[in-house]
């Protein structure tokens, strides 16, 4: 940090749980105005974990309600993101403590990402984040086998009802489905192997998914690109996810899907995905935390 300016104030907070010790961590640098790119990678990197969100003003033109609309930028400890969905949620939770709740609209590299605060009855904040254009793409037969060769899948190990393709809801996620609890709840996979696979194809995650009931889904996400073997709750592939089930039709066209992710490693939380008819955007929400520095 230069001496030109002071160091901002650095927020930690738990994406998709209002647990600090589940979901997903995130910082967060509510006031990013002065930060170098330099500077805010060398956040990313010190707090450790798979992106850090920092705010700055608006570009011209941008809209939203005033002191409402920002520019958000994301990072990872290794390179700046487009997008990055838990990270999103965390900031406009972390926002709405000190401002309230309301409307946010937030303008990141993947386009623009309206974004609603709640507050029930309890005081509990949840946050809801609409999608840019989701878009679903075939998955070559030859990627989907090195996929799962990587992974230490056998082609049976696929539920049949999902055929493997490529999500996108800002960043592009691999979608396989699992036959079952077990083969999921079991990841142990070659991490280089499909490290290389997903930096060639530019995969942000791998988006695994077992059906338990027609709209409750349980979810792992290998994140090799990231530098760790798996993200604990991936709001972006959620919302690929959503988009994915429901062009292939195998969930209604409008739709409320639970997704848990995070319980096999220890940090469970719970994503909301939400699909309108006649609204191809995605909505993903969940709650979230400010995790106590002593245990950050």
């Amino acid at each position: 940090m230069t001496a030109s300016h002071a160091r901002p104030e650095i927020l930690r907070y738990t994406a998709f749980s209002a647990d600090p010790a589940g979901g997903n961590p995130a910082g967060v640098v509510l006031d990013a105005a002065g930060l170098s790119d330099e500077e805010q990678l060398a956040i990313a990197a010190e707090l450790g974990y798979s992106e850090s969100a920092f705010l700055t003003a608006p570009p011209e033109g941008l809209g939203g309600e005033p002191g409402r609309a920002f520019t958000v930028r994301y990072f990872s400890p290794k390179a700046e993101v487009a997008f990055c969905g838990h990270a999103t949620i965390a900031t406009a939770i972390a926002f709405a403590e000190r401002h309230g709740a309301g409307e946010l609209l937030f303008s990141t590299q993947a386009g623009q990402v309206p974004v609603t605060v709640t507050q029930s009855a309890d005081g509990t904040l949840r946050a809801t984040l609409t999608s840019v254009e989701p878009a679903v793409l075939d998955a070559e037969e030859k990627v989907v086998a090195e996929a799962l060769e990587a992974l230490g899948w056998s082609a049976a190990d696929l539920d049949p009802a999902f055929p493997p393709r490529i999500g996108f809801a800002g960043n592009r996620h691999l979608v396989l489905a699992a036959a079952t609890r077990a083969r999921l709840a079991d990841l142990d996979y070659d991490f280089e192997r499909l490290l290389a696979l997903m930096t060639a194809l530019d995969f942000t995650t791998v988006q695994l998914v077992w059906r338990e009931s027609e709209t409750v889904f349980h979810v792992r996400d290998p994140f090799p690109v990231g530098g760790v073997v798996e993200d604990p709750a991936t709001g972006a592939a959620a919302a690929a996810f959503g988009a994915y089930a429901r062009e292939l039709g195998l969930v209604p066209e409008e739709s409320v899907l639970t997704l848990h992710q995070g319980a096999d490693m220890g940090r469970p939380g719970e994503l909301r995905v939400e699909l309108r008819a006649g609204d191809a955007r995605v909505r993903v929400g969940g709650t979230g935390a400010r995790i106590p520095e002593a245990t950050a």
